[in-house]
């Protein structure tokens, strides 16, 4: 099956053992070195109306991804990464806050 990024972008990710819906893929991160895609990203929500950042984001290993459907994609994590991952560093300034 191929999919090209929007394909999946459209699709929800739902957490297999808790029921948890994670949201929607909005990012992906490449290994140009293997040609390969190791991992997906959504988004934390925002918090406060965004005037207060933004919450982690979820980062999915390919590992944990175990079904793609024509709409959800069914992911099963693992005790240690079901908790959020920061991909951004901390930023306080002003320009971080409109973002």
């Amino acid at each position: 099956m191929k999919l090209c990024f929007e394909d999946i972008c459209r699709k929800e990710v739902i957490d297999m053992t808790s029921g948890e819906r994670l949201g929607f893929i909005d990012d992906i991160e490449l290994d140009i070195n293997g040609g390969s895609v190791s991992s997906l990203i959504i988004y934390g929500g925002q918090r406060f109306f965004g005037l207060l950042g933004r919450t982690d984001d979820t980062v999915l290993t390919c590992g944990e991804i175990k079904v793609i459907g024509e709409d959800i994609i069914l992911v099963e994590r693992s005790q240690e990464s079901s908790e959020m991952k920061s991909t951004k560093k901390r930023r306080n300034s002003l320009l971080s806050l409109l973002k």
